[in-house]
């Protein structure tokens, strides 16, 4: 299973709005995560910062393509963006993937 992280920055004092708008999170992105192949998603926070972690049990390239093609994951970006910042990689559509620099097992 490929495992995939992500970083990503809250608005100045927009934290519990944000963690509002997750513990609401929608039940079709919620589905179209899982299509993706995605689990054991996790989110993290410290000051302003957001750590993302999943793994894809069908593929990285696979879990970006179909999150880049949703329009379910469009419109919660859209919606999110007003309390993060989040740079989309051009090429993917998903979130830059930060490289593992050690991982013990």
């Amino acid at each position: 299973m490929e495992k995939y992280a992500w970083k990503a920055y809250i608005k100045e004092g927009c934290f519990e709005e944000y963690c509002r708008r997750h513990d609401e999170i929608w039940q079709e992105l919620v589905d179209v995560l899982k299509n993706a192949g995605i689990k054991n998603y996790t989110i993290w926070n410290v000051g302003n910062e957001l750590f993302g972690y999943y793994e894809c049990e069908k593929g990285v390239e696979y879990s970006s393509r179909v999150q880049a093609t949703s329009p379910v994951v469009d419109k919660w970006n859209e919606y999110m963006k007003d309390v993060m910042v989040m740079e989309l990689d051009p090429v993917t559509g998903a979130q830059p993937k930060l490289i593992k620099v050690f991982e013990m097992e």
